[in-house]
């Protein structure tokens, strides 16, 4: 069984589609699970405010008119956070698509949802490094069960849990704590989501474009009409959040 020192809260959403920019959540599951072994679940339906496309309907069945009537971000953001207060966080391919939507949602109405300290365990990453399959067939190969009513948010963050209690009875290299996990995958340090940005022996760089592989401040003080172009482009937020803490750092120290 995994040893937790503070709550594990596995996360899956189901969105509009794929853009951290501009999509949005339509139905969000979270599956707490307490140090001893109690879980909690919070499941909602949320009212996006813009058109689900069709594509994203088909693959979670989740239409326009089913969630009309439901609550949205904004009115289910403080429950939210309040449940996932001291919780490390989890899901399947979640620290590049899960984690960072959830993050843009709570920036887009001025709440600030702060990663720095808690550890984030992507389920997907130890399944890509041992076998290399999708979420269905993760479910089968390690709990040997059919992924019925997968694209629901709470079936899918149920069954990333039960993989990831059977990938630490198959891998004992994985250890039993989160820090072990995260040993274990090699997760690089994150400065946003999106991966615009780099840590490279501790400081950020650029990991796009003309200045790929420079430090981000030492572009920002040699051009910073660039931080004005990043501002005003279409980045997530939560890239635009840290180039400001960078920017000013930046700027603190020219001045």
């Amino acid at each position: 069984m995994l040893q937790l020192v503070r709550p594990l809260a596995v996360i899956d959403l189901e969105t509009t589609g794929t853009n951290l920019s501009s999509d949005r959540i339509v139905e969000i599951a979270i599956i707490k699970i307490m140090p001893d072994g109690s879980k909690s679940v919070k499941h909602k339906l949320i009212n996006p405010e813009i058109p689900i496309s069709q594509g994203s309907s088909d693959i979670h069945g989740i239409t326009n008119e089913k969630v009309k009537d439901s609550p949205n971000f904004k009115q289910v953001a403080n429950e939210l956070k309040q449940f996932l207060d001291n919780c490390d966080l989890a899901g399947y391919n979640s620290n590049r698509f899960d984690i960072p939507l959830l993050v843009e949602e709570f920036l887009r109405i001025g709440i600030e949802f702060d990663t720095r300290g808690r550890k984030l365990v992507d389920v997907q990453r130890v399944f890509h490094m041992m076998e290399q399959r999708t979420l269905g067939a993760a479910y089968k190969f390690y709990c040997n069960k059919n992924l019925e009513g997968a694209h629901g948010a709470q079936v899918d963050a149920s069954a990333t849990w039960e993989i990831l209690e059977a990938q630490l009875v198959k891998y004992p290299q994985l250890g039993s704590d989160v820090e072990s996990i995260l040993k274990f995958t090699g997760d690089d340090e994150i400065v946003d989501f999106a991966r615009r940005f780099a840590m490279e022996n501790g400081v950020e760089v650029f990991n796009f474009g003309k200045h790929k592989g420079r430090p981000v401040a030492d572009v920002l003080k040699m051009e910073p009409q660039y931080y004005d172009w990043m501002m005003k482009g279409d980045f997530p937020m939560h890239t635009k959040q840290k180039l400001t803490e960078i920017f000013n750092r930046a700027m603190l120290k020219k001045g």
